[in-house]
């Protein structure tokens, strides 16, 4: 049996992303098949115990002692650098080792795994902070709320699962608002989850729309990034592009442009992307995740007043994931399901964006996938 781990481990190490995800995948459903109806019970009962577990062990600082020290480490010199009661301690790592958190060398000894030294990573840390202290409540609601509603596909974003777990009335970014510690969960990870490696600006041909472009002077704007925090897609597109003329402005609520990046040959403009888009005529109007964080009626009317400020050669990107028709992986699924518990919000396949768009009397001329493994991509769409 060793010898064969040993061989899959190895082969794993030439494999692609994508074939990676499939042979996880693989993994993944052989290791369901041997299930019993006991540990069916465990593995879905204890997931909650887990990412609790795994907070823990962020506040103790157990996982940045392992992936530094240069061999196996025991409970008790992990006791007195963390500052924990030895036997809680034990207990603690007793447990974090049988979910592979961390590895266990003997009855008294740890060291780091991969899943240890990923977990010393910034956006581990806020990412998981964030569900289990923010989205785990409304996981937790989201069975009694939809019995409530006799099982209706959510699409009001003051009557989510989000409203029902947090007995608010309030809108979910609202909400956030005058939660700041909540806040700051969300806003960590965001702004970590969204400095991708892999960007729009890699597939999609920029330059041969530029080349259509009657942009000729600095007074015409040539890139508006609608809802776009705090301003990485433009500092991206400005660094990409330093010398093509027009403007290249940053759109967002007043809280997030107060903390808006300070991009030379960027501008950053107060707007609420719910009200009249007050840049006509610009060559491209970008939106990145913002649809899917909006219940239909809502992400129309964000369309509407982009649709109504576009020219005949503006051209609207839309940058979402584009989910395939079948098949979708366990992440991207998520993804949709927590959409809809927190914001009536939804992903959609192209076929689902091809036909929303048209609603709105535009047309997705073209996609540009940059990260097949995860469906994200880029839509052209232009007025129909």
């Amino acid at each position: 049996m060793d010898v064969l781990l040993d061989q899959v481990k190895q082969l794993a190490t030439t494999l692609s992303e994508a074939t990676r995800r499939q042979f996880l995948n693989s993994l993944n459903h052989l290791v369901l098949s041997l299930e019993t109806p006991n540990d069916t019970v465990y593995r879905y009962g204890h997931m909650n115990l887990q990412t609790a577990a795994i907070r823990i062990g962020f506040d103790l600082g157990l996982f940045c002692l392992l992936s530094e020290a240069s061999g196996p480490v025991t409970a008790e010199e992990l006791s007195q650098k963390s500052g924990s009661e030895l036997q809680l301690t034990h207990r603690i790592l007793r447990y974090l080792a049988a979910i592979g958190a961390v590895g266990e060398t003997s009855a008294n000894q740890y060291s780091a795994n991969n899943v240890t030294r990923n977990l010393t990573e910034k956006l581990v840390e806020a990412g998981l902070s964030h569900y289990l202290y923010t989205i785990g409540p409304e996981y937790a609601a989201l069975p009694d709320f939809l019995k409530e509603t006799k099982y209706r596909n959510p699409v009001d974003e003051l009557h989510t699962a989000f409203q029902y777990a947090w007995k608010t009335s309030l809108p979910t970014f609202r909400w956030f608002s005058e939660n700041p510690e909540h806040l700051a969960y969300f806003n960590e990870y965001m702004a970590l989850r969204r400095a991708p490696t892999l960007s729009w600006l890699s597939v999609y041909p920029v330059d041969r729309e530029l080349k259509n472009s009657d942009a000729e002077n600095s007074s015409e704007a040539i890139y508006v990034n609608i809802g776009g925090g705090i301003g990485h897609q433009c500092k991206q597109f400005r660094e990409k592009f330093p010398d093509v003329k027009g403007r290249v402005i940053l759109q967002d609520l007043p809280h997030s442009i107060a903390k808006a990046l300070h991009t030379p040959g960027v501008e950053n403009m107060e707007h609420d992307f719910f009200q009249p888009q007050p840049i006509k005529d610009a060559k491209f109007y970008f939106m990145r995740g913002v649809l899917h964080d909006h219940p239909p009626a809502q992400a129309r009317r964000i369309l509407e007043r982009t649709k109504a400020a576009m020219g005949p050669q503006s051209v609207l990107l839309i940058d979402e994931m584009i989910l395939p028709e079948s098949g979708v992986n366990l992440q991207a699924a998520s993804i949709d399901m927590t959409m809809m518990a927190v914001l009536a919000g939804l992903e959609r396949t192209e076929a689902q964006w091809r036909e929303f768009l048209g609603d709105v009397g535009l047309e997705l001329a073209e996609t540009f996938l940059y990260d097949p493994v995860k469906y994200e991509g880029v839509m052209h769409v232009k007025l129909a």
